[in-house]
């Protein structure tokens, strides 16, 4: 997730009008000492003892187990609805970037020159 942290910038637009969120089962205080400790510019989000009934309201899919992806990241457009959930992220491989980044652009107004 750091790499996915270095690049919120640029892939984002500084995080304007969209919310980019990390969900997995990992605890609540797990996530929020994570998020302190590296300094997340985004959210994260425990779906721990909810047998992943959050996250499939955010449209995302659960494995066999009632898990939730691996990394699973929901983006939020400027209109509060869901612009898209990529059920497995893989913060290592450049084209889950890509993905995720067109998505944002996909509901992010162009800034003006």
């Amino acid at each position: 997730m750091t790499a996915y942290r270095d690049q919120y910038a640029s892939l984002f637009n500084e995080g304007q009008n969209v919310v980019v969120m990390g969900i997995s089962n990992d605890s609540a205080e797990d996530l929020g000492s994570w998020l302190h400790d590296a300094d997340f510019p985004f959210l994260f989000a425990s779906d721990a003892g909810n047998n992943g009934s959050t996250y499939a309201d955010f449209g995302g899919g659960l494995r066999d187990n009632n898990m939730v992806d691996s990394r699973a990241v929901i983006v939020v457009g400027p209109d509060g609805r869901i612009a898209g959930v990529i059920e497995s992220f893989n913060q290592n491989d450049p084209t889950a970037y890509e993905e995720l980044g067109a998505i944002v652009d996909r509901v992010t107004p162009e800034a003006d020159d």
